[in-house]
């Protein structure tokens, strides 16, 4: 009988779970809820949480919204969201992460924190264009900040300006230092580069354990919703870890050709993956690996 194993590591990271257990406090209180955004990148859970009254709406929609409540989810929000709720006298439950609001405040010094009569600091953001996070990181400098997706969109810097380097939470840290070091070799004689590695290490921290539980399983079915970007990393972690692994939205992807043979299957998913799904996963494998028994 295979043994089939959840990864204690994975599920949902403290942003996340404060985010969840914002919304199902006020759920349980008046049964309705706004949410600016997918509260999480998750279908799923996004679907749970809407049959309890929790309404997704846009930033088009928030602006014609007066006198309600609307939960900010942990990517964060620019200051125009703060702005449009102040004049829509609109409650907002502010469940941005906290490393998140760490980051927005430090890019927001150092953009208003330019010396007189120089040029404004050159900002760039080392994430995924339009993302949520990385839309409200950039909204701290008035949309002027550069945002280069990977190694190959440094050319977009301008290396006769001084250089402040930011990254989104939850990007790699070996992509990091690799556009470190590349800014390094190009900037121009007295420019000043200076670059700060704000990635959340309850994500970064995830790689090396989730490359080691990869490595300990015959089979890996990696749990994550397509808009997730830290689950684009770390299912990338472990097909690289262990070649037969497989990326699932939920237990109606699992191919059952996969378990033949399997002995040691592992399930594990992104920071935005509820456990519930996981555990729901785990019981299709189980019940899959049952049917396929000879014995």
């Amino acid at each position: 009988m295979a043994i089939i194993e959840i990864d204690k590591g994975s599920g949902f990271c403290f942003g996340v779970t404060t985010a969840i257990r914002k919304a199902e406090e006020e759920l349980d209180e008046t049964g309705h809820l706004y949410c600016l955004g997918d509260i999480v990148h998750n279908t799923a859970e996004v679907d749970r949480l809407a049959s309890r009254g929790l309404e997704t709406i846009t930033h088009e929609q928030l602006e014609q919204l007066h006198d309600v409540k609307v939960l900010l989810r942990a990517h964060g929000e620019p200051p125009e969201t703060y702005a449009i709720a102040r004049r829509n006298r609109i409650e907002i439950i502010d469940a941005t992460c906290p490393v998140v609001l760490k980051l927005q405040q430090r890019i927001n010094t150092t953009f208003n924190g330019g010396e007189p009569g120089k040029p404004t600091p050159q900002i760039v953001i080392y994430g995924k264009r339009g993302h949520a996070e990385v839309l409200g990181l950039v909204g701290q400098t008035q949309g002027q900040a550069t945002v280069i997706e990977n190694i190959d969109e440094i050319d977009k810097i301008d290396y006769s300006r001084d250089i402040y380097l930011y990254s989104q939470t939850t990007k790699s840290v070996q992509e990091f230092q690799h556009i470190v070091e590349e800014i390094k070799r190009r900037v121009e004689p007295g420019v000043t580069f200076r670059s700060f590695d704000t990635i959340c290490r309850s994500v970064a921290n995830r790689i090396p354990q989730i490359r080691e539980f990869a490595r300990q399983h015959e089979l890996i079915l990696f749990v994550s919703g397509a808009k997730s970007s830290n689950g684009r990393i770390l299912f990338a972690e472990c097909l690289d870890a262990n070649a037969d692994s497989h990326l699932i939205s939920g237990e109606d992807d699992i191919d059952p050709s996969w378990l033949q043979g399997k002995q040691r299957i592992g399930i594990c998913g992104a920071t935005s993956t509820p456990r519930w799904l996981m555990q729901r996963v785990s019981d299709a494998v189980q019940q899959l690996t049952n049917n396929n028994d000879p014995s």
